[in-house]
């Protein structure tokens, strides 16, 4: 079994893990110039995984695709597909605004609204009229809540979201993304920005929201990835190369490619 063992079968008795999220032989261009070839990997449920490999590997080409935030780029291509909770997310009937509110986004450096810090976590409800208005309060104090950024904010929710530190913006803007009530989190180096205390609280924040929702991570750090991770993808100039256990890929990786990468002979 192949395509990962992140789908293995299941023990006599049991279930199989649910898929979250899922890509067939996907392949994607920019114009004439391919980036990603053939990727096939299944990805479950309320848990973390990470995808590392070295700059311009494809990571987050892959991650944006997920969402299809390369639509946005003239002479983007794809083969193959996506499936997010069994749906394609190239289905013609989809609708791209619900799509990027189930599977929400966090950047590698924090982008807060140039809004309060209040506006910024109501934003998606109140677009998406998710639910009535006069319980907004309660959703923004609950994804502040679940962001672990509610004690630090809640005697300044009218002030400007741009005083907070980079820290406690990237985490409000976690929150922002919670907001939606997204099934797929995605996060594409979401600490290459910040300090290392910082850093500690956002992984600790993973940790606490892969109970509830389906995390893909990219990350530079492969110590990063060992410690919030279920599963790891290695890609390698646009291909998955590995992909498998976390413990498994940085212990005793079954690729050549993959061992010379964490044990940094390039990269």
């Amino acid at each position: 079994m192949t395509a990962t063992q992140a789908d293995r079968e299941a023990a006599p008795g049991t279930s199989a893990p649910e898929v979250a999220l899922e890509a067939r032989a996907f392949s994607f261009s920019y114009g004439p110039r391919q980036t990603l070839f053939d990727i096939s990997i299944r990805m479950q449920a309320r848990s973390v995984t990470a995808i590392i490999g070295p700059s311009g590997c494809g990571k987050s080409t892959f991650l944006r695709s997920v969402n299809r935030m390369n639509d946005l780029i003239p002479g983007a291509g794809y083969q193959g597909e996506i499936r997010v909770a069994g749906m394609s997310v190239f289905d013609p009937s989809t609708d791209l605004v619900t799509l990027r509110r189930q599977v929400g986004m966090v950047f590698q450096r924090p982008n807060p609204f140039p809004k309060t810090i209040f506006d910024n976590v109501a934003y998606g409800p109140r677009l998406n009229a998710l639910v009535p208005r006069r319980e907004i309060p309660e959703v923004v104090e609950q994804c502040l809540r679940q962001a672990a950024l509610w004690d630090e904010v809640k005697d300044r929710l009218d002030q400007p979201a741009t005083g907070l530190s980079g820290g406690q913006q990237q985490r409000l803007c976690i929150a922002r993304a919670l907001g939606n009530r997204p099934e797929v989190l995605l996060m594409d180096e979401p600490c290459s920005a910040l300090d290392p205390i910082a850093t500690q609280k956002i992984e600790e924040l993973i940790f606490e929201l892969k109970q509830q929702y389906t995390i893909v991570i990219v990350t530079h750090n492969m110590q990063q990835a060992a410690r919030v991770s279920n599963m790891t993808g290695f890609f390698d100039a646009g291909r998955l190369i590995e992909f498998d256990a976390t413990t498994q890929i940085f212990t005793a990786p079954k690729h050549e490619r993959t061992e010379a990468y964490i044990t940094g002979r390039f990269g």
